[in-house]
């Protein structure tokens, strides 16, 4: 069953409500009624289970029961960096990357970038992304919904802190795989950088090399940009994580 999203609480017992278009679907799609127990989480690692006192289309009433383990959450933590691409390829990234258990996400701006938006329209879609990234989380029943970024310049983005175990750039023009990895590093934290249309210009990378980035390559096919994104975190995800 779908999980929902109640940001408020943070321990059990206690009471709890779900308004607008989740008590519209639970209760009309889902059916949900008087006594049923779900199970809901704040969105910052907590699960619980409650059970409905009152439902209605517009509001529900619940009953936080106790404190779940949570499940679904990877031990590996994977922070992406995607260039920035048009409105519905950064769309799909969050959506998809929120499911393969990233822990943040980090729009970037580089050479071979669309143009910037003005600040009012990133604004909004900030906004949206985040938006995403919570329906995501209910749909693959996580516990966390992924740190949404504001979108940095390339050269700021190599100086942030870490710690980060392991930081990689994929890159077209890279020959190492990053199975090679495996044995080699102990990663539970993961810097991985994914540019836009038209990759990563030779200069840019010879800078993330300076900045203790290893090149790895996704293979002779060249991807999509929003695809690569989508692979990199896969292949971590199964090389160090829980995939």
């Amino acid at each position: 069953m779908q999980k929902f999203i109640i940001p408020e609480i943070i321990e059990a017992p206690a009471k709890g409500t779900i308004k607008g278009q989740d008590a519209k679907h639970a209760s009309r799609v889902l059916r949900l009624k008087k006594g049923t127990v779900i199970e809901v989480s704040n969105g910052q690692g907590k699960d619980f289970s409650a059970r409905i006192v009152s439902a209605s289309a517009d509001r529900i009433e619940l009953d936080i029961l106790e404190e779940l383990v949570p499940a679904t959450e990877s031990p590996l933590h994977i922070t992406l960096c995607s260039g920035m691409l048009k409105d519905k390829k950064m769309d799909q990234v969050i959506k998809d990357a929120t499911q393969l258990g990233i822990r943040k996400w980090i729009p970037f701006f580089s050479e071979r970038s669309i143009p910037s938006p003005d600040a009012k329209r990133m604004e909004k879609r900030i906004e949206r992304w985040e938006s995403i990234a919570g329906e995501s989380l209910k749909q693959c029943r996580r516990s966390r919904v992924p740190e949404v970024c504001l979108p940095l310049g390339f050269e700021t983005l190599l100086t942030l802190p870490g710690p980060f175990d392991l930081k990689l750039a994929f890159w077209e023009k890279a020959s190492i795989k990053p199975g090679t990895l495996k044995g080699k590093e102990t990663a539970d934290r993961v810097f991985i950088l994914i540019g836009p249309e038209g990759g990563f210009s030779e200069k840019e990378m010879d800078q993330a090399r300076q900045k203790g980035f290893i090149s790895c390559s996704l293979g002779p096919r060249i991807l999509r940009a929003e695809t690569a994104s989508i692979a990199s975190c896969t292949l971590i995800q199964h090389i160090f994580g829980d995939i």
